[in-house]
């Protein structure tokens, strides 16, 4: 099995993580602030890449220049990115909320083009269009509930996670294939702890430790361990072989995971609108990653 396809699966797989973080914030954003909750995920996190972290460290070391552009990323990605997305579930629903994230992949094209790091080619245009379509088909009444003042700053910082998230996707593609995926990721969420951390020791004097309830513990340590250490850990090796635009275009996937776990967790219902647009989410996703083309043998 080729690194190409392996990339492709673990692009898709983080995805559907992602879906399963949208859920699991939702269960616990009510007992934590967004800051907070961006603090508890990546120390677990961490905790997790430590036992491994030794044996990734680079022979030389790293320069000043690199272990600045890792901070710099490690800030952008896991500081300002989680922090605007928790902070925007706490206005909108969990189906308003993934259709803001669903334009990670247009923002990617986007930035990319804008300074010629990746061409926007017919077939990824057309993919992120269809995709795109295909969320606002499935969640697009379960979005629009709810009142518009509280939705505007919730729409508005939704999108500038997803600005954050398509910068770091076209720039950090060179430190991520010159040091490797899982170091850099490890390094960058350490990095977003020891900036957060004197933050909410400021804001929660008592302790920091999180009064929780069960359910939100297991949330933030679903957050943490797969939704963290796992699946920003399959997203950047994703990312180190594929172009940003078709990494962050099976982020359209995300909805997937969302819906399963509605029906499995929430009890929610599977209406034909949500199977019509999680079909156009699938075609989306397969026409823009080229994985149809290479099947046919065509150039994608």
């Amino acid at each position: 099995m080729s690194k190409l396809l392996l990339a492709h699966g673990a692009a898709a797989a983080s995805a559907l993580s992602a879906g399963a973080a949208v859920v699991a914030t939702r269960f616990v954003i009510g007992e934590a602030d967004p800051v907070s909750l961006v603090l508890y995920r990546y120390a677990i996190a961490v905790a997790c890449f430590l036992p491994f972290l030794p044996g990734m460290w680079p022979k030389g070391g790293l320069t000043m220049v690199e272990a600045a552009k890792v901070a710099a990323f490690g800030l952008l990605f896991f500081v300002l990115f989680p922090w605007a997305f928790n902070a925007s579930l706490q206005y909108v629903p969990a189906a308003r909320g993934a259709v803001g994230l669903a334009s990670i992949p247009i923002q990617t094209m986007l930035v990319a083009a804008l300074f010629g790091r990746e061409r926007a080619t017919a077939g990824k245009v057309m993919g992120a269009a269809i995709a795109f379509a295909g969320i606002v088909v499935a969640y697009g009444i379960a979005a629009s509930d709810g009142g518009a003042g509280d939705y505007l700053a919730g729409d508005a910082l939704m999108l500038l996670g997803a600005t954050c998230a398509a910068t770091y996707s076209v720039f950090s593609r060179g430190i991520l294939r010159e040091h490797g995926p899982i170091f850099v990721t490890a390094l960058g969420m350490a990095s977003s702890v020891a900036v957060l951390l004197p933050a909410v020791a400021l804001t929660n004097t008592d302790t920091l430790l999180p009064h929780l309830t069960a359910k939100g513990w297991f949330a933030v340590l679903f957050l943490g361990s797969v939704a963290g250490a796992l699946q920003f850990s399959l997203f950047m090796w994703a990312l180190r072989w594929l172009p940003p635009s078709t990494t962050v275009l099976y982020l359209m996937l995300n909805p997937v995971s969302a819906m399963a776990l509605g029906v499995a967790v929430l009890g929610e219902r599977v209406t034909p609108q949500l199977i019509v647009g999680l079909l156009l989410v699938i075609g989306g996703v397969l026409i823009g990653s080229g994985v149809l083309a290479r099947r046919r043998g065509t150039p994608e």
